[in-house]
Formats: structure tokens, C-alpha cells, sequence
């Protein structure tokens, strides 16, 4: 009798971290959820405490042992970009297995695995943060995803800042104030609007993924028509397009090359303005097909996971 597959696949974040096992036919068998792996907020100790609970949850409701995995795939944020922890995390990630039967990679890998099904094409993440991934023909390129302190541009971090800047602005007068001002009034409790400093970044401040989650007043503005909310979604929309055409250049699509184009991260997958900004954005400067995302970038870490050892789940 042939042992059963078990394909993990763990989707990093910068607010969650989601672990599926599929089986060898693609059906899901377990689902868990962590925390943050995004070591840069939580350390390296935090990011190796979710992974070890996330793969003891797994395992718990599937009743195996780590041993009995086929292949796991970790997409987690940031790795590739630190010499001394990516080694860290790569080591931690086969001592918990128990085996070396898995490959670490960046999360961004899972957005595409997951909205493509590993087929060849560009995936644009904006969630917390933001980057471009895709592959063609065996080769693959990045674009993007240098971080919130001077990147991840059209993600929710970075719209949630252009945000506080804007009210800013508004508050004393360099800007006309508009719905984008009480909305953020309203969320953060301000009864003065220089409370927001300490609200933001005092001693009880808020951390990154928080900040991320003030994106949504941004887009209640530019829906009640705040000018500069509407501006800050047509940057976000440009940023994103950029990093698309950036990776269609390296991966040699040609100039009159069809190419495929999916999105994962709460910014595109829940905000049909921002999504459609980016659309029109891409039509006018070359030949996209938009192909909704086919899964979750979790599920495509666990088929990724399968698709490293000649698996194509049916």
C-alpha cells in the first residue's frame, strides 16, 4: 500500500501567519493559524514560536508526526533580505520538521503559487506590505518589498501613512480639510488633533500591522470623495503598476506579450478602487490579462510544496 502525501504549506505575514495541508489530490486536510512571522516585529524567537505551533497544530489534526510530511514549503516575510537570520530560520524550520525534506522561501512566493497555481505570470502583493513576484519559463524576479520604512509602496502600511500625513496636513491648515480628517478622528477617539501623536507612536503606540489596519479610513474618504484620500489610491494604484511592468521587463515578456497578472493582500483583494486604478493604469502602458486569484496564497505555499518533488495535485 502506497503511504498517503502530505503537503504543508505555511503563508507568512506581517499580521498572521495561515498553515495548510493538502493531500496528494489537492483536498485541504488541516488549516491553522499563527501569528505574525515577520521577524523584523516579533524577533527571531517569535517568528520560531509560530512556526513550531503551527506545525504542531497540523500535525495534531491530521495525526501524524512532522516525520510523516511529504514536503513543506515556508514562505515567510523578509527572508532573503538578512544573511544572518535567513540561515536562522532555514535551520529552525528543519529542526522542528525533524527532516530536510522543505525549502524556506519569501512569502511573495506563496501569492503567486497560490493566484497563478504555479503557472507562469506576475503576482502583486499589497497587504501589510507590498512586492511583485513572478516566473516565467523557469526564471524568476522580484520587485518591491523593501520594507515599511522606505518601501512597500501601494501597500496598506504605506497608504496608512500617506494618510496620517494628509490629516496632518489638514489639521494645520496646509491642506483644505476633508472627510479623509473626521474619519480619522472619529477611528483613533482624538478629542485633539495632536493626540494622534502619542496614539500612534507613544508608549502604548501602535505597532506595524495596526498602522497597516488604518488603511480602510483612507479608502471611506476617497469614497465620500476626499481629494487627497483620492490621490493617495491613485499613487497606491501607480507604485503597484510600476512594480508590475518592472518584473515584466526582467522575466522578458515581450513588449507585445500577453502576460498574466493576479493580486493577493487585503489592499487588492478588498478594494475594488484601488484594483481598478491599477487595471486602467496597466492597459495604458501594455498587454495584461487579469486572472482573479485562483487560491489563497496559503494553499499555494501547499501546492507549491508539492510542485518542489513532481506532485501536480488534480
Amino acid at each position: 500500500m502506497t503511504a498517503p502525501s502530505y503537503f504543508l504549506g505555511v503563508d507568512g505575514g506581517g499580521t498572521k501567519t495561515e498553515f495548510v495541508c493538502i493531500d496528494g489530490t489537492g483536498a485541504v486536510i488541516a488549516r491553522q493559524i499563527e501569528g505574525t512571522t515577520y521577524h523584523l516585529q516579533v524577533g527571531l524567537d517569535g517568528a520560531v514560536r509560530a512556526i513550531e505551533a503551527g506545525i504542531a497544530g497540523i500535525c495534531a489534526q491530521v495525526d501524524i508526526a512532522p516525520a510523516a510530511l511529504t514536503f513543506a514549503f515556508f514562505g515567510l516575510p523578509a527572508l532573503g533580505e538578512d544573511n544572518a537570520i535567513d540561515p536562522l530560520l532555514d535551520e529552525s524550520c528543519g529542526r522542528l520538521l525533524g527532516h530536510d525534506r522543505y525549502r524556506c522561501g519569501n512569502d511573495m512566493i506563496c501569492g503567486w503559487a497560490g493566484s497563478l497555481a504555479c503557472a507562469d505570470g506576475i503576482n502583486l502583493v499589497a497587504g501589510t506590505g507590498s512586492i511583485g513576484y513572478g516566473e516565467r519559463q523557469g526564471r524568476a524576479a522580484r520587485s518591491g518589498g523593501w520594507g515599511e520604512v522606505f518601501g512597500d509602496e501601494g501597500s496598506a502600511y504605506w497608504i496608512a501613512i500617506q494618510g496620517l500625513n494628509a490629516f496632518t496636513r489638514m489639521s494645520d491648515g496646509r491642506l483644505p480639510k476633508g472627510p479623509l480628517h473626521d474619519a480619522f478622528r472619529r477611528r483613533l477617539g482624538l478629542e485633539n488633533d495632536l493626540d494622534i501623536c502619542a496614539r500612534v507612536m507613544g508608549e502604548q503606540g501602535l505597532a506595524r500591522d495596526e498602522i497597516a489596519g488604518l488603511a480602510p479610513i483612507v479608502a471611506e474618504a476617497a469614497a465620500a470623495g476626499d481629494p487627497a484620500a483620492i490621490r493617495i489610491h491613485d499613487l497606491a494604484a501607480e507604485e503597484l503598476a510600476a512594480i508590475a511592468e518592472a518584473l515584466r521587463a526582467e522575466l522578458g515578456f515581450g513588449a507585445d506579450e500577453d502576460v498574466p497578472l493576479s493580486w493577493s493582500g487585503g489592499v487588492l483583494a478588498n478594494d475594488a478602487s484601488i484594483r481598478a486604478r491599477l487595471e486602467a493604469r496597466l492597459r495604458q502602458v501594455g498587454p495584461y490579462r487579469f486572472v482573479a486569484p485562483l487560491h489563497s496564497p496559503a494553499y499555494g505555499a501547499a501546492l507549491y510544496a508539492a510542485h518542489k518533488v513532481g506532485v501536480t495535485p488534480a
